[in-house]
């Protein structure tokens, strides 16, 4: 009896140590969570700090919180930078790149995934090929291809690049989820009777969708953050789109950085609260398209 019941009290103890192990663990794992979050994320907290500062205080207390919340630079950047004018030709061009990718990418991928033809191993080889080109490689012949289409100076000098640019890394994201879904699901739907095009609409589509949502935010991301084509096809000042526009706050002697700050806290806010909503669907993604 005696012996039971040291044996229930030691269960007991072992019981509240291993509760007691848990949390402590938890406890660090947090706070090292939440110090390397400060690590990572203080660069951005920095720029929105300083877009309140006027140009001295940058300078002077460039580490303390403002004296003032001085939102006046926003407007002013937003006035005085044109931004309005760029924003609207980076959500032209970004959303006409994504659109394109995501109907051309799927496309792609369900040929070569569920609808393998002579060849098709060979071209998939050109799009993994493309995925490690540098854009230097390429834009001298671009260039010149396009001065003779003349195509400089338009929204499709930028929106083709793009669309070359992001296809093979998104063909190969959803191959890779397309290899995931059984074939019986593909053979029971001919069954059926669905030809390629209703197998395509109907069955193919739905199931992309967290494919396409990753897709659709690191296509997004490097379109609107693109600055080396921006700069090389656009010249006209109503065509510059936002990482070009940003270059006006800076001249070769002088930099306005409190509105070169604002500026860029209004077109980074934006894509980071984008990411926040739809992180969940990126990371289901990335890892549903790696299961097979």
């Amino acid at each position: 009896m005696a012996t039971a019941t040291w044996s229930a009290k030691g269960r007991e103890n072992s019981k509240i140590d291993r509760s007691g192990s848990r949390w402590l663990s938890r406890i660090s794992y947090y706070a090292f969570m939440i110090v390397l979050s400060c690590f990572y994320f203080y660069p951005m907290i920095w720029l929105v700090l300083s877009s309140f500062r006027e140009n001295r205080e940058i300078f002077t207390n460039p580490f303390r919180f403002p004296e003032q919340v001085n939102f006046q630079n926003w407007a002013d950047a937003w006035q005085i930078g044109h931004i309005s004018t760029y924003a609207t030709n980076s959500v032209i061009v970004t959303s006409l790149t994504v659109i394109f990718i995501l109907l051309f990418a799927s496309m792609g991928a369900f040929a070569f995934s569920k609808l393998p033809f002579k060849g098709s191993k060979g071209l998939l080889m050109l799009f993994v090929i493309g995925l490690f080109m540098p854009l230097q490689s390429f834009f001298i012949a671009q260039s010149y291809i396009f001065d003779k289409l003349s195509l400089k100076d338009s929204y499709m000098g930028l929106i083709l690049p793009y669309i070359g640019v992001g296809l093979p890394l998104a063909v190969f994201l959803l191959k890779s989820f397309l290899d995931s879904i059984p074939k019986d699901l593909i053979e029971a739907s001919r069954i059926d009777g669905c030809s390629d095009r209703i197998l395509f609409i109907r069955i193919i589509l739905p199931l992309l969708g967290p494919g396409l949502a990753t897709v659709a935010i690191f296509s997004s991301l490097n379109a609107w953050n693109e600055l080396l084509l921006a700069m090389l096809y656009i010249q006209d000042d109503g065509l510059k789109t936002l990482p070009v526009g940003l270059l006006a706050f800076s001249s070769r002697y002088v930099t306005n950085y409190k509105l070169l700050f604002s500026a860029l806290a209004l077109i980074t806010i934006p894509m980071i609260l984008a990411y926040v909503v739809f992180h969940k669907r990126i990371v289901s993604g990335l890892t549903e398209g790696s299961l097979k």
